[in-house]
């Protein structure tokens, strides 16, 4: 299936508005720190959130009114610099997020997906919030993705944004979405903040079949430190403007839109990975000829969350030992005396085990290979046909000297 990916993010699909400014959580005035995102249309909505037992206020706020509206959703608003985690007032500002976003909007306060991000166990001041809603959304418009995906950032060095069109029945469909994360990174069930909008047509049920479907393969394929944060949240929203016949059964039209889904979610996944916290490198993990879906994922996630591996290609050093070692200790049945290693980049592919075992290569050459900003690394099980992809980035000096002063 071929995508056409086009500029909007979150405002690419027909009918959504956004718009983000700095209403004072943030002291640098340059930096936007509260974002919204309004459908013109109702929405049939879906989500998926951490499973770390510690959950962030606007995640208990978010699920309640998903499930009070029949997954019905017209707007998000956001925040970064504190994440209303572990507070006891956390599910009140929450909920008054909600309710000056949906008095801005003129809509109800159940229609609203709420998240926030930044330190968890600071209380977050909500007069800042009360005191920008109203040009927050005057400011809303079809252009204002960009100001909405600079809102979210934290540690991030870039925003993460893009979008894809496809045909459903001869109707042109978009979708699109933009993220946030850099650090604390190891999903379960989502990552970071996503925000995803489309103009298909598609049912509530679907649309969450789709996104969990997907989310397990591409968000929950990426790791940056091993750290389940207790904000994460992936939302889409549909608003069914494009046209399209409603998609309500899993046929060709579903395949079609899961597929488009992926490309979004994918590149996302991958953005995040390359922008991890102190990241020199990205790191993309293939394990194929696996028995099964859930060993590949597991295999590949088993490769990319190995910290020894990390240093390794952050030092470009092709110590294809620990891939093997964490190949090894990977939750999953195969034979290991049957595995193929390779290590490439843009600069070329070298083979560095065969049968579980080291076969010679020229040393030079690979750190030639692992010296580009993207490494990738192919494994082969020889137990099956079917393969998964997980995602990461190296670890370095700067990461931890970002996260030994995250509070400051």
């Amino acid at each position: 299936m071929g995508f056409k990916k086009i500029d909007g993010g979150v405002c690419a699909a027909k009918g959504f508005l956004a718009n983000g400014l700095n209403c004072g959580l943030n002291s640098n005035k340059d930096k936007n720190d509260l974002c919204l995102v309004f459908s013109e249309a109702l929405c049939n909505a879906a989500a998926v959130y951490t499973q770390n037992k510690v959950k962030g206020a606007p995640i208990t706020v978010t699920k309640s009114h998903l499930e009070k509206s029949g997954n019905k959703a017209q707007a998000v608003i956001a925040n970064s610099k504190n994440a209303n985690t572990c507070n006891a007032d956390g599910v009140e500002k929450a909920e008054r997020m909600c309710q000056l976003a949906a008095s801005a909007l003129n809509i109800e306060p159940e229609k609203v997906i709420v998240a926030s991000t930044g330190v968890i166990g600071k209380v977050l001041p909500i007069e800042p919030i009360e005191n920008s809603i109203d040009s927050l959304a005057k400011g809303l418009s079809h252009t204002g993705n960009e100001k909405a995906a600079t809102a979210i950032m934290t540690t991030d060095t870039v925003k993460k944004e893009v979008a894809v069109q496809f045909e459903i029945d001869g109707v042109v469909c978009t979708l699109g979405g933009m993220a946030k994360g850099s650090g604390m990174i190891h999903p379960n069930m989502a990552t970071t903040l996503n925000f995803i909008t489309t103009d298909t047509a598609i049912s509530s049920q679907l649309l969450q079949k789709a996104l969990s479907d997907i989310v397990k393969v591409t968000y929950n394929c990426l790791s940056i430190d091993g750290d389940t944060s207790t904000n994460d949240m992936v939302s889409i929203m549909a608003n069914g403007l494009a046209g399209n016949s409603e998609i309500v059964e899993e046929n060709e039209n579903y395949s079609i839109f899961k597929d488009a889904l992926y490309e979004v979610l994918m590149t996302l996944t991958k953005m995040l990975a390359k922008d991890g916290e102190g990241a020199t490198r990205m790191i993309e993990c293939t394990c194929c000829g696996a028995p099964d879906l859930d060993t590949a994922i597991i295999v590949a996630k088993s490769v990319i969350r190995s910290p020894l591996l990390k240093c390794a290609i952050f030092g470009s050093d092709a110590n294809w030992g620990r891939i093997l070692c964490a190949i090894g200790y990977a939750e999953a049945d195969f034979d290991i005396t049957k595995v193929d290693v390779d290590m490439r980049s843009r600069k070329g592919t070298i083979a560095v085990c065969r049968n579980g075992s080291g076969v010679e290569f020229s040393e030079d050459e690979a750190k030639t290979i692992l010296l580009e900003d993207e490494i990738y690394i192919d494994i082969n099980l020889h137990s099956g046909n079917t393969q998964a992809k997980a995602w990461g980035c190296d670890l370095t000096y700067d990461y931890v000297k970002i996260n030994g002063d995250y509070r400051s």
